[in-house]
């Protein structure tokens, strides 16, 4: 299921960057934690958030039924689960839970919370939104036998189901508070993490101070922590290289990286992985010219996307060139595989030849259009004047436009854009996640095409439960063949993470994901 091999190689190498016998030392518990956030979350709820711009300053209030072990990925451990069993036939998940755990108000968090969060993430009601409810769909039932048991029954054995319990998004909350209120989450704070709320200011930063109730033991090590909304690249680099802020958990280009060495030498550590992050241009299906795949095609195959890797790894936080699934990961396409796809070969004056025949037959050759993207400069803007650049070479006229998150997120989801380049991210390798950005629209929420396609619906499902790796991989090949021919959504390229962390800044552990490890239950500062 996992990208073993890549991911272990990589952060193996990370893990070499780090000082000798630093997981020896003694924690030493205060302290505040500041660190920088390059943009601020449109709102509170996990289950309908979809970026990093949530998860690092809202995500150490929460805790989930389960989670990666933040120093052995992708090893599932409990969080609020003490225990758990699945049945033979895979369709029956039992957990224990642990039974000292309090919601920040200071109510027990029982079986019924746990139930009552899952019910939102898999049939959100009352006007709640859940991204991931097609990563849900095969639970049956949620039973409650007792205050401290849960059992989820599913309609049909599910092999990523446990990856799905360990989602960093599935925050747990009360129930009593959903029962008041389903969209309570999207604007106020309860959890039962290691932190709780203090205070955001709107523009500027979020602050959570210790929750002296924490189930576990002699946790968090923090007083406090503070995340330092800071959306200049060049304002949060000075910051990071002015000790004014620890870290940024997101990336950094390697123009960043090398000069944060350079200024700071010994005093940072540098840490790299792959990243199970992409940014792909969605097409507004229920605009004109774009309901037709001839022309969103077109501008697929217009994309050099593998000299434009090549030339945007040097500046940007992206370099590599893949489809569907994240380059490397063992249930990706090779490269030969992909090099036969429309948009993924290597001979682009043929493709962009054929590009323009397409956008003539479907009457559009002087095609004008506005590319939404996103106001984060690192890697959107880069990635954004590239593909302006390579469509230009068809005849295209491409008007850039980068809102704030908050109106990218709300365009994106409410269908007011044309294009856009957006991002698909994950807490771990697996297609059921993956696949969920392509979907039928009326199935999965973040497929923002707004496009239906029941073949790419039915080979979704059938790779879901195809449990043989070698026909799972044929069913995916299938998929990805056909998801990119019609072109709703395309994927441009993947990203590579890179961290610059003060070296005072312990306990925290690098991943191929910028969602997970984000708690801070086991971050302490030495000072």
């Amino acid at each position: 299921m996992f990208s073993r091999l890549a991911l272990s190689a990589a952060l193996t190498a990370a893990v070499a960057l780090l000082p000798a016998g630093a997981d020896a030392q003694t924690p030493k518990k205060g302290g505040e934690l500041r660190f920088a956030v390059s943009a601020e979350p449109p709102d509170y709820d996990c289950h309908a958030a979809t970026s990093f711009a949530f998860i690092h300053p809202v995500r150490p209030h929460y805790n989930t039924l389960l989670k990666f072990d933040p120093a052995n990925y992708p090893k599932v451990v409990g969080d609020l689960a003490e225990s758990w069993e699945q049945s033979a036939d895979g369709l029956t998940y039992t957990f224990k839970l642990k039974k000292n755990v309090k919601f920040h108000d200071g109510t027990p968090m029982t079986s019924e919370d746990v139930k009552a969060s899952y019910e939102r993430i898999r049939n959100p009601q009352g006007g709640a939104r859940s991204i991931r409810k097609a990563a849900y769909e095969d639970i049956e039932s949620i039973e409650t036998p007792d205050e401290y048991t849960v059992v989820f029954k599913l309609k049909a054995p599910n092999a990523s189901m446990l990856t799905n319990f360990a989602s960093p998004w599935d925050c747990i909350y009360s129930a009593a508070k959903l029962k008041e209120d389903p969209k309570f989450p999207e604007r106020n704070i309860l959890g039962t993490g290691p932190f709780k709320f203090v205070e955001h200011a709107a523009g500027s930063h979020w602050v959570g101070e210790r929750f002296e109730d924490y189930h576990v033991p002699d946790r968090p090590y923090l007083d406090r922590y503070r995340a330092i909304f800071i959306t200049s690249t060049a304002a949060r680099v000075n910051a990071l290289q002015a000790g004014e802020v620890l870290t940024e958990f997101r990336g950094h280009s390697p123009a960043d990286r090398d000069k944060l060495v350079a200024a700071l030498g010994d005093k940072v550590e540098v840490l790299e992985s792959p990243w199970i992050c992409s940014l792909v241009v969605t097409f507004n299906t229920e605009k004109k010219p774009f309901d037709d795949a001839r022309v969103r095609r077109a501008l697929s195959l217009a994309i050099d996307r593998w000299k434009g890797a090549e030339a945007l790894s040097k500046i940007a936080l992206v370099r590599h060139v893949g489809g569907v699934l994240r380059p490397g990961y063992e249930l990706a396409a090779t490269d030969k595989e992909l090099e036969e796809i429309p948009g993924f070969g290597r001979d682009i004056k043929a493709a962009r030849e054929e590009a323009k025949k397409l956008l003539a037959e479907a009457g559009v050759s002087n095609l004008k259009f506005k590319l939404m993207n996103r106001n984060v400069a690192m890697p959107y803007t880069p990635v954004g004047v590239f593909l302006i650049d390579q469509w230009r070479q068809i005849g295209v006229t491409t008007e850039h436009e980068q809102p704030e998150t908050a109106a990218y997120i709300s365009n994106l989801r409410n269908g007011n854009y044309e294009a856009g380049l957006d991002f698909h991210c994950d807490a771990v390798d697996d297609p059921n996640l993956q696949l969920a950005k392509y979907i039928s629209a009326d199935r999965s929420p973040i497929n923002y095409s707004r496009a239906n396609d029941r073949k790419l619906d039915e080979l979704y499902d059938k790779q879901k439960g195809e449990l043989d790796v070698e026909k799972r991989k044929q069913i995916l090949r299938e998929f990805e063949r056909h998801a990119l021919a019609e072109a709703y959504t395309i994927p441009v390229v993947w990203w590579h993470r890179i961290i610059v962390n003060w070296k005072q800044l312990k306990g925290w552990h690098m991943s191929p994901s910028h969602y997970l490890n984000q708690d801070l239950q086991d971050v302490w500062l030495d000072q």
